[in-house]
């Protein structure tokens, strides 16, 4: 059996470490990315993952034992400025991938979000995966839709909603903690909400968690979360103190 993991999206701030994640697990990881990329784990396949044909062309070389789909168009402000957009990547191209993932037997995650909520005030338990998503941007509507489309397409499919991710960025200024620490060293002045809560997990133990969910049989929706709650403010200053920048 094919021992392939195929990371859609493997050049992104995740999608790096799912690769170093399935390397380390015993995987061949893949990365299917448009543009190359010197962290790359693994073989490099330039896929244009919005194109089918180029989907297909891309399994019949690789042959992968599962597909990790974490290619997105992620940034909030894109998403509303481009709506159409937005859909076409975060809704539509999922959905293609896992048809093809349906018609050929291949094990199929899809990255979705914690952003599919927030219209209503989460219980003090939190949201669980039988709550009815109201999410409040054109990122979180258009991740819902696919969430209910991929399952539709293929029934078999394992939905992750993954909460704001942070840590290791590999110099890139990504991820919530990255990001933070970068425009501060460019002498801005990030903007932090103190009422937007989140569960903030490290990027590397959701790569982990996504190709060991990879290998098992799970499928529905899963809700994933960091171990404590809090607001982006109280998040930006642990990594600004974290980089060494004391006098806050």
């Amino acid at each position: 059996m094919s021992r392939s993991l195929l990371v859609v999206g493997g050049t992104g701030f995740l999608g790096i470490h799912l690769l170093r994640a399935a390397e380390e697990a015993g995987f061949e990881p893949v990365c299917a990315a448009r543009r190359p990329s010197e962290l790359v784990f693994g073989t490099l396949r330039a896929l244009d993952a919005g194109d089918l044909d180029d989907c297909e062309r891309a399994l019949d070389e690789v042959d992968p034992r599962a597909i990790v789909l974490a290619a997105a168009l992620s940034r909030i402000a894109d998403c509303e400025r481009d709506p159409v957009l937005a859909r076409r990547v975060n809704a539509e191209m999922p959905v293609g991938i896992a048809a093809l993932a349906r018609e050929r037997g291949i094990r199929f995650v899809h990255v979705s979000t914690d952003l599919v909520f927030g219209a209503r005030r989460a219980p003090r338990s939190g949201f669980t995966e039988m709550d009815e998503s109201a999410p409040v941007s054109v990122y979180g509507v258009t991740k819902a839709a696919s969430e209910r489309a991929v399952l539709d397409a293929c029934p078999a499919a394992l939905v992750v909603r993954l909460p704001l991710l942070c840590g290791d960025s590999h110099g890139r200024g990504l991820g919530a903690s990255d990001s933070v620490v970068a425009s501060v060293a460019r002498g801005e002045r990030p903007l932090l909400f103190t009422d937007e809560w989140r569960t903030p997990l490290d990027v590397a133990v959701a790569g982990r968690a996504l190709v060991e969910l990879a290998d098992s049989d799970v499928r529905g929706v899963l809700n994933v979360a960091g171990p404590t709650r809090m607001n982006r403010h109280e998040l930006g200053l642990r990594a600004l103190r974290a980089a060494g920048y004391s006098d806050l």
